[in-house]
């Protein structure tokens, strides 16, 4: 019997639906102002290799340089006793638009209370980006388990949905 893939769609409209998380104390979440792609598809690889994200293994590094070198691209990096707990990476359109393009923790970081703070910092920092109108992000049925219901936890919305039978 064939499995769907649902993904969901979740947006926010204004900075005040944002329901906080504080950031635990051990957790220092710090912006990559000096942009190095590499870093980006290293920390892609790391969180994204337990829900098999793929789409980007394959890219070149030009294609990597051209994503994250970009001015409207920024990216956060989450750490733990020095260690890489998670990151995000935002995207912002010409109407100020903001995509939560990437988010996650690393799999030694699961079950540690850390993803709500970090969503809390990735939309905080988002709509602290000087013309934002408007924060979205997307996510499937093949994601962590918690993803849907920490999205929502911080006042996101769905307002769309997609189903995707699998080809197996």
């Amino acid at each position: 019997m064939p499995m769907s893939t649902i993904t969901y769609y979740l947006d926010m409209q204004h900075p005040e639906q944002i329901r906080g998380k504080g950031l635990p104390a051990e957790l220092s979440i710090v912006e990559c102002a000096i942009k190095q792609y590499q870093l980006n598809r290293f920390l892609y690889q790391l969180v994204g290799e337990p829900w098999q994200w793929t789409d980007k293994l394959s890219w070149s590094a030009a294609q990597w340089r051209e994503l994250v070198e970009q001015p409207n691209h920024r990216t956060w990096v989450a750490y733990e006793q020095g260690a890489v707990a998670g990151y995000y990476e935002l995207l912002r359109d010409a109407e100020g638009v903001v995509e939560i393009l990437y988010f996650g923790l690393a799999e030694a970081f699961f079950g540690r209370g850390f993803g709500g703070p970090l969503l809390t910092h990735a939309l905080q920092s988002a709509w602290a980006w000087p013309g934002t109108t408007r924060v979205w992000v997307h996510t499937c049925s093949l994601d962590h388990p918690s993803a849907l219901a920490n999205y929502q936890a911080r006042g996101l919305r769905i307002y769309r949905e997609d189903v995707e039978a699998d080809a197996s």
